[in-house]
């Protein structure tokens, strides 16, 4: 679906710009090419991306919502989530990820064929992606959390959403390009690449915590609301949001490791389509036993 409305968009786009003659038409047609090529390519990417992300996200996200909102310790986050809790959570996970990463994908490159710097686009990056995709990530939330699914809650703690994505938009945008600077060493080398990624993301998460933490106070139950001078104590603060910018960071290098192997896999699977088939059918009847 997404890559039907990056395309349409792109077109869109396309129809807009001027050709007054042969060669300028020639340019443009190279250029719009070049930009549906980018686009599509960046859904794909983003879609094996988000398959790697899931796995991580199933087994890490239960034990970091637990610390921002219930302010629990590690141990206690730990403890209160279950091996098959995980493996469900698995679930909702995968396909909420087939929908935002390549959705964040596809506003990352086109905004990239924009004259804005790095730190605007960012920016709009972060606002766009939480408005849409809010929603998703409130269901994710709740399903995290055990939490019934209320249609009249899925906007719920949209200013501190929103805030907090502008800022972790902007931080992407702003330290991605500073640390390849700091560190060209670091930037020649695949694995060099994912540690400063990981690196960016885990700055660019505790540049955004206060808006984290903010959100993680509109989310409390109204049962076990604590007042804001228990929820936000330095020391619950530093560990929600050192343990959650650090996992965060962990989590996504990882990914980014994984992906040419899965993009890899995915490639063998395509073209040996009955291999492919006899897999998933016996991962997925290996899965079933497993969260029974």
């Amino acid at each position: 679906m997404m890559l039907g409305v990056g395309t349409v968009w792109a077109f869109c786009f396309s129809s807009t710009l001027p050709g007054p003659a042969a060669v300028g038409a020639q340019q443009a047609a190279g250029d719009t090419s070049e930009f549906i090529t980018k686009v599509v390519g960046a859904a794909a990417q983003g879609a094996v991306a988000a398959c790697v992300a899931a796995v991580l996200s199933a087994f890490t996200e239960p034990i970091v919502n637990r610390l921002l909102v219930e302010r629990c310790t590690v141990s206690q986050a730990i403890n209160s989530v279950k091996l098959q809790d995980c493996l469900k959570f698995f679930l909702t996970t995968f396909p909420t990820n087939m929908l935002k990463f390549p959705i964040f994908e596809v506003i990352n490159m086109m905004l990239a064929f924009t004259s804005l710097s790095g730190s605007l686009r960012g920016i709009i990056n972060g606002a766009l992606f939480c408005t849409i995709m809010l929603p998703v990530t409130n269901y994710r939330f709740r399903k995290s959390m055990n939490l019934p699914i209320e249609p009249a809650l899925l906007y719920q703690a949209y200013p501190p959403t929103l805030l907090r994505d502008i800022v972790y938009g902007w931080a992407r945008g702003i330290f991605g390009g500073l640390l390849y600077k700091l560190m060209p060493g670091l930037a020649t080398s695949f694995v060099g690449k994912a540690f400063l990624f990981g690196l960016t993301v885990t700055i660019a998460c505790i540049l955004s915590s206060p808006f984290n933490e903010w959100r993680g106070f509109w989310l409390q139950q109204p049962g076990k609301k604590l007042p804001m001078s228990q929820f936000f104590k330095p020391e619950r603060y530093v560990r929600s949001t050192g343990v959650g910018a650090t996992i965060m960071g962990i989590s996504l290098m990882v990914g980014a490791l994984l992906v040419p192997a899965a993009e890899t896999l995915f490639g063998y699977f395509m073209a040996n389509r009955i291999v492919g088939l006899v897999t998933l059918v016996a991962m997925c009847l290996g899965y079933s036993k497993l969260i029974k």
